[in-house]
C-alpha cells in the first residue's frame, strides 16, 4: 500500500522577489520587440523599392470647352392670320410639313374674293360721296349763317338809325307846337291889354294875329312834313324788323344744320375711319388673291384653317418657324456661368452633323431645373443652318471658352487635391515629394499649372496606392 505524499504548504512570495520577476518579464518583451524590428528592416533592406513612372513638365496648349446639350428651336416665327372673313377655297401644307419661302400654303374662294373685293371699292365710293354731300350741305348753312349774320347787323344799324331819327323828328314837332303855343299865348295876354279899346287897330292886329297862330298850330306845314317823314320811317323800321326777324330765323336754322368744330372733326374722323378700313380691305385681297405664301423657309407647327371654312377676322390660321435662323438653348450651371462669354465659339453637333455657332444671349436671371439647382439660360446661334436640322431635337454643344498658348501644361489626372488645394506628386533625390499647384484653365486631357512646377520638372504620371510622401521610390523616367 503506497504511501499518501504529505502536501507540502505553500509559501508566499516575498514582494520585492516578485518585482525582481515582472521586470525580468518587461524586458524580455522589449527585448523581442527589438530583435523583431531589427529582423524587419533587415529583411525590407532586402526588398526592391516601390516603383514609380514619371514625366517632365512640358508646355503646350490647353483649351477649356464647356460641353452640354439643348435643344433646337428657331429664331423667327410667323402666324398668320385671317384679314377677312371670306370662305377659304383650297389648303396645300400640313402641320410639320417643311415649305420654302414664297410656297402657297392656302388660298381663298376666287368667287367670295371678288365679292368682297366689290363690296369694299362700293364702300369706299359711298363713304366719299356721303362725306363730299354732308360738307356740300355744311357749307350752305355756313354760307348762310354768314349771310344772316351780315343782315342782322345791317338791319339792327338801320333800325337803330331809324329809331333816332324818328326821335329827333318828334323832337322837331314838339319843339315847332310849342313854340306855336307860346307864341298864341303871349298874343292872347297882349290882346287882354288892348281889351278896354276894342275898336283900335292894335286890338284888330292882336286877333288876326291870333287866328293865324290858331291856323298855324292847325295846318303847320312844317309840322305836318315832319309827321309825314315819321310815318314813313316807323313803317321802314316795321319793315326792318319783320326782315330781322327772317334773318334771325334763317341764322337759326344755319346753325342747328352746320357743323360744329367737335361735330365736323368726328364726320371727317368717321369717314376716314370707314376710308382706312375700305382700303385696309382692298388691301388684304390684293395681298391673298393668289394665296397666302410662306416668308421663309420653315416648318408648319401650327395649322388650323381648313378647306371650305369662313374664319372670322383674326382667327390664327398658320403658324411657321424658321429654319434659316436656328438657336440651341441650353442651361449652364453656376459653375460654368463664369466661363461663358457673348460671341464664344461654339460647335453644335445635330442628327451627326456639326454646325458652327456662337454664344448670342446669356440670360439676366437664373431659374431651377429638375433637379432643383440653379441654372442660367445660354442661346446659341447657328450661324449654318440647312435642311439637315430638324426644330425640337437634341443638340449637343460644346463651347469653346477659353485658350491658352505655351503654357506649363500637365495631365488632368495627375492633379491631387486635399483641404490644402491642389498638389502632384514628384520625385526627388529618389523620394517622393508632395508639391502645391496653382492650376489655371483645364480641358479633357491637359491643365495648365500657373505656379508651383518649372518646365522639366519630373512628376509621378501614374498614382500607385500606398505611395505617401517622403517614401523612398524607384522611379522611371517617361518621355
Amino acid at each position: 500500500m503506497k504511501e499518501k505524499k504529505e502536501k507540502k504548504e505553500k509559501i508566499p512570495m516575498d514582494k520585492a522577489k516578485k518585482k525582481k520577476i515582472i521586470k525580468r518579464c518587461i524586458f524580455g518583451v522589449l527585448a523581442a520587440i527589438i530583435v523583431l524590428f531589427v529582423l524587419m528592416n533587415k529583411i525590407a533592406a532586402q526588398n526592391v523599392l516601390p516603383v514609380v513612372y514619371t514625366m517632365p513638365v512640358s508646355r503646350g496648349d490647353v483649351e477649356q470647352i464647356v460641353s452640354t446639350s439643348g435643344t433646337v428651336k428657331t429664331e423667327e416665327s410667323k402666324s398668320y392670320f385671317a384679314p377677312l372673313a371670306v370662305k377659304v377655297g383650297t389648303v396645300d401644307v400640313a402641320a410639320g410639313d417643311s415649305v420654302k419661302k414664297g410656297q402657297k400654303l392656302y388660298a381663298y374662294d376666287e368667287e367670295a374674293l371678288a365679292d368682297e373685293k366689290q363690296l369694299a371699292e362700293l364702300k369706299l365710293q359711298s363713304n366719299e360721296g356721303e362725306y363730299e354731300s354732308s360738307m356740300i350741305k355744311n357749307n350752305k348753312y355756313i354760307s348762310e349763317l354768314g349771310e344772316a349774320n351780315v343782315n342782322l347787323e345791317v338791319l339792327d344799324q338801320q333800325i337803330e338809325d331809324s329809331e333816332n331819327y324818328v326821335k329827333e323828328l318828334n323832337q322837331k314837332i314838339t319843339d315847332k307846337q310849342d313854340s306855336l303855343a307860346k307864341e298864341g299865348a303871349l298874343l292872347q295876354i297882349s290882346l287882354l291889354d288892348w281889351q278896354n279899346d276894342p275898336g283900335s287897330e292894335e286890338y284888330m292886329n292882336l286877333q288876326k294875329l291870333i287866328q293865324l297862330n290858331t291856323y298855324e298850330q292847325q295846318h303847320n306845314d312844317e309840322i305836318e312834313n315832319w309827321q309825314n317823314e315819321v310815318k314813313e320811317y316807323e313803317e321802314k323800321i316795321a319793315a326792318y324788323k319783320e326782315y330781322r326777324s327772317e334773318m334771325k330765323s334763317q341764322k337759326s336754322s344755319s346753325e342747328s344744320g352746320s357743323l360744329n368744330s367737335g361735330s365736323k372733326s368726328k364726320l371727317v374722323a368717321d369717314t376716314q375711319i370707314e376710308k382706312i378700313n375700305a382700303e385696309e380691305t382692298l388691301s388684304s385681297i390684293e395681298e391673298v388673291e393668289g394665296g397666302v405664301t410662306a416668308d421663309f423657309d420653315g416648318v408648319i407647327t401650327e395649322m388650323s384653317v381648313v378647306e371650305g371654312s369662313t374664319p372670322t377676322v383674326g382667327t390664327q390660321m398658320v403658324t411657321l418657324e424658321s429654319t434659316e435662323k436656328v438657336k440651341v438653348e441650353i442651361s449652364v450651371s453656376k459653375y460654368d456661368l463664369a466661363k461663358i462669354a457673348l460671341g464664344q465659339e461654339v460647335d453644335v453637333t445635330i442628327a451627326g452633323n456639326v454646325y458652327q455657332g456662337k454664344v448670342a444671349k446669356i440670360n439676366g436671371m437664373a431659374t431651377t431645373n429638375n433637379s432643383g439647382a440653379a441654372v442660367v439660360g445660354v442661346e446659341i446661334k447657328i450661324e449654318n443652318p440647312d435642311s439637315g436640322i430638324f426644330l425640337g431635337v437634341e443638340a449637343k454643344v460644346a463651347v469653346h471658352t477659353e485658350m491658352a498658348e505655351q503654357v506649363l501644361v500637365v495631365p488632368i489626372e495627375v492633379i491631387n487635391s486635399d483641404q490644402d488645394g491642389s498638389f502632384v506628386y514628384a520625385v526627388e533625390n529618389g523620394i517622393l515629394v508632395k508639391k502645391s499647384v496653382v492650376t489655371g484653365i483645364s480641358s479633357n486631357t491637359l491643365c495648365e499649372i500657373k505656379e508651383g512646377l518649372n518646365e522639366g520638372d519630373q512628376i509621378v504620371s501614374t498614382v500607385v496606392m500606398g505611395l505617401e510622401e517622403g517614401m523612398p521610390v524607384t522611379a522611371i523616367a517617361g518621355e
